[in-house]
């Protein structure tokens, strides 16, 4: 499923929109995140630390929601349902560093004891605001 074409300015690297990320429990308690993002025009991945609660989240629940709000106007934005379809850690450090330049304008500072992780999410709706 592709990104519709009015709302592709906010999957632009330069546009440094966040990700409102919510994920769901095995005993179905909801849980929302700002995250960083990356999009290839067909999926959206994630990345996070092993162990933090979205990580398991999506690794028991692959269903997930998303919004991706407009840094300019933020009555605008993009409403995403979708499925986890996979996960990796392999080039996971060398991709949060290139989320914090982007986003941050700096390198990612690793901390002792992460394992950055990517979730492969395929969008399998979209929600025109």
């Amino acid at each position: 499923m592709s990104f519709p074409e009015e709302f592709l300015d906010l999957i632009k690297p330069e546009t440094k929109s966040f990700l409102f990320l919510a994920t769901v429990n095995n005993k179905g308690i909801p849980q929302v995140t700002p995250v960083w993002f990356d999009a290839d025009g067909e999926y959206i991945y994630i990345n996070t630390n092993e162990g933090r609660l979205k990580d398991r989240n999506m690794k028991s629940q692959p269903d997930v929601a998303m919004v991706i709000q407009d840094p300019k106007d933020p009555y605008r934005y993009l409403g995403i349902r979708g499925k986890v379809i996979s996960h990796t850690t392999e080039g996971a450090d060398e991709h949060i560093d290139m989320l914090s330049r982007r986003y941050y304008n700096k390198p990612w500072t690793y901390r002792e004891g992460q394992k950055r992780i990517i979730f492969k999410i395929q969008p399998t709706h979209f929600d025109i605001h």
